[in-house]
């Protein structure tokens, strides 16, 4: 194969672009910032078909020129990706393997201060079909496909129902003999279609409510509020996988 070189500009010397895919190569194992490694190929590909348009390469040098620069480049994906796993503790099983997957969410359990509040204000902007109502304390919601929940007033220590709307004082104290609380549910996300950004926004805004955007890479979009007891909802774009 013949010397193959970058484009030549004024003050600076040519370089090989054997070269450059060679030095490619050899530091394709680093961890090299993915942006870095796009620019480097978008400008070793763009000097190979520079030199392919002058004449100063055949065809055959150039499709062997552009698969060295692309199995560097995987090549260094890969390395890169192994390494981190590799960095990684791994987690310990905590027993033997179960028997059996789960295939369905049969029901979350919401403990609220008043369970007629918090039921229409999921029934109305979630969607939640109410399947059942005892009329004192307590309502069963169908979330969609999905499963479903039951929202329902908080018990009291001693083992009675907080009436509607009227939060127990001693509510947050544990029952005798139970352990104290260490972990918690930080927050429930909730897929909805369909999905405009500025729509659901616009949307949460007019029922009175303060949208917090959380936006993760590219194609993950999500707004934060609170529900009557202060609870953190999320509502993303994020559906069943195809």
């Amino acid at each position: 194969m013949s010397e193959l070189r970058l484009g030549k500009r004024e003050g600076r010397k040519e370089i090989p672009l054997v070269f450059v895919a060679r030095l490619f190569c050899v530091f394709r194992g680093f961890q090299v910032d993915r942006w870095i490694r796009r620019v480097t190929m978008e400008g070793i590909i763009a000097g190979l078909l520079e030199q392919f348009e002058n004449g100063k390469m055949t065809r055959r040098q150039l499709i062997q020129s552009l698969a060295l620069a692309a199995t560097a480049a995987a090549s260094g994906s890969t390395a890169a990706a192994q390494t981190a796993s590799q960095s990684k503790p791994v987690i310990p099983q905590a027993f033997a393997p179960a028997p059996w997957k789960t295939v369905w969410l049969d029901h979350i359990s919401y403990a609220v201060t008043d369970y007629r509040k918090s039921t229409a204000f999921y029934r109305d902007l979630m969607g939640w079909e109410i399947s059942n109502d005892n009329g004192s304390s307590q309502c069963t919601l169908k979330i969609g496909d999905i499963g479903g929940i039951i929202i329902r007033n908080r018990r009291e220590p001693g083992g009675g129902q907080a009436p509607n709307g009227q939060p127990s004082p001693n509510a947050q104290s544990s029952s005798s003999g139970r352990p104290p609380v260490t972990g918690v549910i930080n927050h429930v996300s909730w897929g909805i279609q369909p999905w405009d950004t500025e729509k659901v926004k616009g949307e949460l805004e007019r029922r009175g409510l303060k949208p917090r955007p959380d936006m993760v890479g590219e194609n993950f979009k999500s707004f934060h509020v609170t529900d009557p007891d202060g609870w953190d909802l999320q509502i993303s774009n994020k559906t069943k996988e195809v």
